[in-house]
């Protein structure tokens, strides 16, 4: 099972990835709401953490399937 750390680093280097190579899709990010409150219980902020992964790699890969000239071995996360 990911940990929270696993997951965070998951989300930082899959933002990274789109901000730094697909800039057009930073509004997406901007418009998702942070699911992840001041949660006391470990396994709803993992639930929250994978989901909002979950979200975000499915903005760039619907992105990177609608645009297969944006595909590199350098985009994938």
């Amino acid at each position: 099972m990911e940990t929270e750390n696993d997951l965070n680093a998951k989300i930082l280097k899959i933002t990274m990835t789109i901000k730094d190579k697909h800039p057009e899709l930073s509004k997406y990010i901007e418009e998702m709401k942070v699911t992840i409150p001041d949660e006391s219980n470990p396994e709803i902020t993992l639930k929250n953490l994978k989901a909002y992964y979950d979200s975000l790699n499915s903005v760039l890969t619907s992105y990177l399937v609608d645009h297969p000239d944006k595909v590199s071995s350098a985009t994938k996360a």
